[in-house]
């Protein structure tokens, strides 16, 4: 048991309130994190997807659980907000696996988890929440799961039976464990409210460009929202559109608005603890 990390972690579920929603822009590497946590963030979230492509593997459950829990703990040691991770389906094949990755994540310094169901049956989901529960609790240490459903991103069925399927999932979910319930996909005013009326548990929205505001999603019930890969997305396009120019037209305009070198350095140099 790690006091010091149950209190970050009880700060941490403390920021969920649709009063003033969660907002985490998703890093995948220390560098990300750092200046996340430099623009003002209360928390630091990972981005599976971001973390998987920095080390050049395909997002989906393909990361090894090494590799991400070393990422993970590079964060944790170079910020002073509290950090979750997103574990994609646990990082493993078997219950005993996602045990080990939550205890492995506990140990990296995390005090949240996202966890998502993805193309896995409800039931096999929800015995992968308790796993994860009971490997947190047998550490002594709180944890948040955030239980990702994928339901809106499959796109089966009628808006309306895509809602009645989320609901049915989260209160499993619940059951099983979990303490959010993340819902990307869910979009419009009316789908929103109606999963934040029939969920117990705080809910948490996907966001982007078009996507209602903060504040908005707020009056609406979410108590988390998450930019998901759309930052590191951003990122790439900029190395794409960079490389694009320089070898076309042979300026550089689009690397016009670049972080000062100084800036990073010195962040990474001073924020939070030492990076090692």
């Amino acid at each position: 048991m790690n006091p010091e990390q149950n209190r970050t972690a009880a700060y941490f579920r403390s920021l969920h309130t649709s009063r003033k929603p969660l907002a985490l822009s998703n890093a995948w590497d220390v560098a990300s994190a750092v200046i996340t946590e430099a623009a003002g963030a209360p928390a630091v979230a990972t981005t599976s997807a971001g973390v998987a492509w920095s080390l050049g593997v395909p997002d989906g459950d393909r990361l090894d659980r090494e590799r991400a829990v070393a990422v993970v703990a590079g964060i944790v040691n170079a910020v002073k907000v509290p950090v979750t991770a997103d574990i994609e389906g646990g990082f493993s094949t078997t219950l005993e696996g996602v045990g080990r990755t939550v205890r492995d994540i506990l140990g990296a310094g995390a005090v949240g988890i996202n966890m998502e169901d993805g193309s896995r049956e409800p039931a096999e989901f929800c015995a992968r929440i308790s796993a994860a529960r009971t490997a947190a609790s047998e550490a002594g240490q709180d944890l948040f799961i955030n239980a990702r459903t994928d339901v809106f991103l499959a796109g089966a069925g009628t808006s309306e039976q895509q809602v009645a399927e989320v609901l049915a999932r989260a209160d499993m979910y619940v059951q099983a464990g979990a303490d959010g319930i993340f819902v990307p996909g869910a979009a419009d005013a009316e789908t929103v409210a109606a999963l934040t009326a029939g969920i117990s548990v705080p809910v948490n929205v996907m966001v982007g460009s078009g996507s209602l505001s903060v504040a908005g999603l707020g009056r609406l019930g979410v108590a988390r929202v998450s930019l998901g890969s759309s930052i590191a997305q951003a990122a790439y396009a900029v190395v794409k559109r960079a490389t694009e120019e320089l070898n076309s037209v042979g300026t550089y305009s689009t690397v016009a608005d670049a972080l000062d070198y100084g800036t990073v350095n010195d962040l990474l140099a001073t924020t939070g603890k030492a990076v090692r």
